[in-house]
């Protein structure tokens, strides 16, 4: 299995087995409250509620599967605000909106921002928990990316600059003989680097490699394009 595979697994088993999930409630009506607290704390998620927007933001961030139940319509900070407030700090808690009335601009507006769901009070409590685990599977496997991403910054980290060179060139699909022409060093030296650089990195091979720089790049690399880069070095190296 590959780093990001072994990674991902690990952090994925850790987040389910030794944290509570945690299912945040923000809504002006006590009685609203009172009811999802309990219909949460039935089906062993931690529940947390809020009666304003303020409130909650107040609360620290949880690096654990969360996700938001949100009234559209509050005092002061309303839904929608409050929803690009998250969108843009917590990025790993799912939005599901409820309200005591359908407003068709509004519900298209969440949507498009990113909710999950947009439920009309009075809810049916089987379709209100399919959003929450939908939303709380979401918000593990984000958090299982943020934590790859992470490893991955801390690895890059640790190379050096001539080695960070040899990387980006390695990754561009040069062989070791045009790296070391590039740079103005032996092709020794170049495989010298290259092992350090797949050490420290933790990459299993070329193709491994390649997919880590487009991570750290923020560029979509296929799965096809590693490959190739992978397959030409491993042959003719």
């Amino acid at each position: 299995m590959s780093f990001a595979g072994t990674l991902s697994h690990e952090v994925g088993s850790s987040l389910v087995a030794t944290t509570k999930h945690i299912v945040f409630v923000v809504d002006d009506d006590v009685s609203v409250r009172e009811s999802l607290e309990l219909l949460i704390n039935n089906e062993g998620w931690q529940p947390r509620t809020f009666a304003s927007a303020q409130e909650f933001l107040g609360s620290p961030r949880a690096v654990v599967p969360s996700c938001l139940l949100l009234d559209i319509s509050l005092p002061g900070l309303n839904g929608l605000e409050l929803q690009k407030r998250v969108a843009a700090e917590r990025t790993d808690m799912p939005i599901i909106f409820i309200t005591g009335y359908g407003d068709v601009p509004k519900t298209v507006q969440a949507m498009k921002a990113g909710a999950i769901e947009f439920l009309t009070k009075p809810f049916n409590d089987e379709v209100l928990l399919t959003a929450i685990r939908q939303a709380l599977e979401r918000s593990r496997l984000a958090l299982v990316q943020e934590t790859e991403m992470q490893e991955l910054r801390s690895h890059y980290a640790s190379l050096t600059p001539r080695e960070r060179e040899v990387m980006a060139l390695v990754v561009s699909g040069l062989l070791n003989k045009q790296v070391g022409g590039e740079l103005g060093i032996s092709e020794i030296t170049v495989k010298a680097h290259r092992g350090q650089v797949m050490q420290k990195m933790k990459a299993n091979s070329v193709a491994d490699l390649v997919k880590m720089a487009g991570r750290l790049d923020g560029k979509a690399r296929s799965g096809a394009a590693a490959h190739e880069a992978g397959a030409r070095h491993d042959q003719l190296i």
